[in-house]
Formats: structure tokens, sequence, C-alpha cells
């Protein structure tokens, strides 16, 4: 019988490809607690990971850089700069989107792409979204005060249920009495803050985290003031409505920030559920993505205006890699940059003679998209550069391509800028 076999992967299962973000300072300020295991590994005090310095900034580091600039949006596409990014790509220059903004002068900024508005899936990219949609349902409902924001997500906590089926990426738990991090999913009852929820969505790529994000994020946006609620209180809202009516909440809560963000929601948009049963309790649409659109996502973070200064800034943390490195950001270029990332692959094997279908290296369908925001070196960064990009190259390994994607468009940005990389 002839078989199909649909993986969606955002992360590699191994530990070792495990990838974990936000500055590790942070713990005191957002009660994300494995931050504290991460920092005393730094010291030596606990067993980890060793990072390299690109991976090491603190919570007063992460800036945003284009606060007061192209306000008017992406500068022109430079013609030269655009026919280089697709020399890069070589023979799989059709399976690519690219685009590309070097901001390391950023009174004279420098955008090429390469079939930057064709649609593809966004994957787990997708997840930009929903933090977008968080922390604009948080800005509605206090509109002048951050702190309380803030205590929402510090305080309120989130405790995962049936809409995390199923899931199997690995997220870090720190066990203080035990001195030590351990790695395992999110399973039923498992408890934490909305901002420990919100880390393990974008930086361990969480399904499960993510999809009880989203379900907080209905309920936040139905009680506002009064979330949290008790438990009998967010069980009547999902019973009482319908599976359509919670589908237009939802759509309701994902489109609208996109569309008031100055975005195209037929460019951009996360139409459901990470988890099967989110998707079956909750009614979606489909997702789609472009690398443009991705590229004024990030630009808008950069400027302060996805939602506000504050909220630009958190997601900006949030996307901060503090632990391994994956993908296109395990690219040795880049080992004392910065990097600001998201990730997400999604893929389908079909019967072949003679071809070993596997992880990453799809016949049928091969997706892999990337964002990120380069800052080289960290804490004093003499290039400065954001690069959005979806592939839909088969058979190859995706993860492996862009990674060296990596090293040579970080190559091409420091021919570009000689004096600033030759400092480095």
């Amino acid at each position: 019988m002839k078989k199909t076999f649909l993986f969606f992967a955002v992360s590699l299962l191994s530990l070792p490809c495990t990838l974990f973000a936000y500055p590790l300072d942070g713990a005191q300020e957002t009660g994300i607690e494995r931050l504290e295991g991460y920092r005393l590994a730094q010291q030596g005090l606990v067993p980890g990971n060793r990072l390299h310095s690109g991976a090491q900034l603190k919570m007063e580091q992460v800036q945003l850089r284009l606060q007061g600039k192209l306000d008017s949006g992406l500068p022109a596409v430079d013609p030269w700069l655009s026919k280089q990014v697709k020399k890069l790509l070589g023979e799989d220059a059709e399976g690519y989107s690219i685009s590309l903004l070097d901001i390391t002068d950023p009174d004279r900024p420098l955008y090429a792409e390469h079939d930057a508005n064709m649609l593809r899936n966004p994957a787990s990219v997708g997840k930009l979204i929903v933090l977008l949609a968080v922390f604009q349902a948080l800005a509605d409902i206090y509109p002048h005060d951050v702190e309380a924001r803030q205590r929402v997500l510090r305080d309120s906590q989130i405790t995962a249920d049936e809409f995390i089926h199923s899931d199997h990426h690995k997220v870090p738990f720190w066990v203080p009495e035990q001195m030590r991090l351990i790695k395992r999913p999110v399973s039923v009852g498992d408890t934490g803050n909305f901002w420990t929820y919100l880390d393990w969505s974008v930086s361990a790529s969480s399904n499960a985290a993510t999809s009880m994000v989203m379900k907080h994020l209905l309920l936040l946006r139905h009680f506002g003031r009064q979330y949290p609620v008790a438990r009998s209180k967010e069980d009547a809202y999902f019973k009482q409505r319908s599976r359509k009516q919670l589908g237009d909440d939802l759509l309701q809560a994902l489109l609208g920030p996109v569309l008031r963000n100055g975005m195209d929601t037929d460019l951009l948009r996360q139409g459901s559920f990470f988890s099967k049963v989110g998707k079956r309790h909750v009614a979606g649409t489909t997702s789609v993505c472009t690398t443009q659109e991705l590229m004024n996502y990030l630009l808008r973070m950069e400027q302060g205006r996805l939602v506000d200064a504050w909220s630009s800034l958190q997601i900006k943390r949030l996307l901060y890699i503090t632990q391994f490195r994956i993908r296109y950001a395990y690219s040795p270029a880049l080992k004392d940059a910065a990097v600001y990332f998201k990730s997400g692959s999604f893929y389908k094997c079909k019967p072949e003679e003679g071809y070993k279908c596997g992880a990453y290296k799809g016949n049928k369908l091969n997706l892999m998209n990337s964002v990120a925001v380069i800052e080289a070196p960290a804490g004093a960064p003499r290039l400065n550069y954001i690069v959005t990009i979806t592939s839909n190259v088969l058979r190859k390994n995706s993860a492996d391509e862009q990674q060296r994607l990596a090293t040579r468009l970080h190559r091409l940005l420091q021919k570009l800028h000689p004096v600033h990389a030759g400092q480095q």
C-alpha cells in the first residue's frame, strides 16, 4: 500500500539541536525559571554548555536599532545587490525566496530580494504572528500601563491541558532543588507563567506551548482586565461557543494585529492552532507568508512599531538565541554575532526508488523558513542586517543548505563593508 509520510519539524529531535532564547539575566524580571539554570551554567556552578560571546548579551544590550529610521518602509530594491544574492543561491535559485535588508549604515540602507512575493506556508515562523497578537491584546487592554502588561505576563499561570496534544518538542525545566535543567516535552499539568510559555513557544518552538498561548490569547481577549480567571470560567467560554465562533475569535485575534500593524494578511497569516486538538476545537484557515512581508514584520520590530516600542523590544528579546544554534543560525560565520532568529520547516516524503527520504530532505515537499536579525559582533555591531528566507528545494538537507547560505550572505555583507568587517 502506498504510504505518504508527513512531518512537521521545527527543531531537530536530538538534544544538541534544541535552541533557546532570551537574555540570561532576565529571570527576575520575567519569571522564566530556566534562565537561572543557564546563567549558573555560564558560571560553572551547574552542568551545561558554555555559550560563545554572541549569546551573552544582557537585557539592556538588546536594543531596537531603527527607531526614527525608514519611516516610509523598505527602500527601493537594489538591482546589483539582488543579483549578488541570487548568485549565492546557484542552481537552486528557483526554489528560494529571500529578502535582505542591510542596515549597517541605517542612513543608507540597502535592500535586495529574490522572488520575495512567493507565497509559502510559514510553518513555525507563524509563531511570530502569535507573539504579535499577544502583545497587541495586552496593549489594547492596558494601553497606558506597561507594568500591568508585564504583571499579566509574569504573574498569570498557564497549566497545560489537552490542547497540547500532540507534540514532541522538548522544553527546558529548571529544577532548583536538584540544581539542574531537564528537557522534555510539555505534559498535561505542567504549569508556568505566561512569559515561560511564550519562551517555550518561540525558542524551543514547542507546538504544545504555542497552542496553550493561543488558548490563553482567546481568554485574554474575551475576559480583558478580568484575566486570569478561574478554570471554571475558562471551560465555560470554550463550551458555550461553537467551533466556528471560536474560529472567528481566533482569526480576529491573529489577523487583526497584522492589519493594524501595517501588514497584509494575504501575505502574512497564521490561520490555525499548532496542535491537532486545538484545531479540532477551534476552526481555522490557511497560513501563508512571503519573505517581503516577513521583512516588514522585522523592520517594524526594529523601528519599535510592532504595537509600540515596549512590545517590539519584548518580541526582539524573545527571539534572541542564548543556546545551541540550528539551521541558518548554526553558521560558523555568525559565532560572535548576536542572532535574533525563528525557523520552521514542513516536509513530506513519498516512495521513490533509490532515494531515502528523511528529516529536512523531503522529496514531495521540503519547506525551510528562516528569519534572522544579525548584529556582528554582539554588543558593538559593525555589521547589522536582516534576512528572511523561505525555500522548497527537494531532496537536499534544507537545514544544512541554509547554514551554508548564511555563511555566504555574511561574507557578502563583509565585502560590502570592508572597513567594518576588518575590525571584527
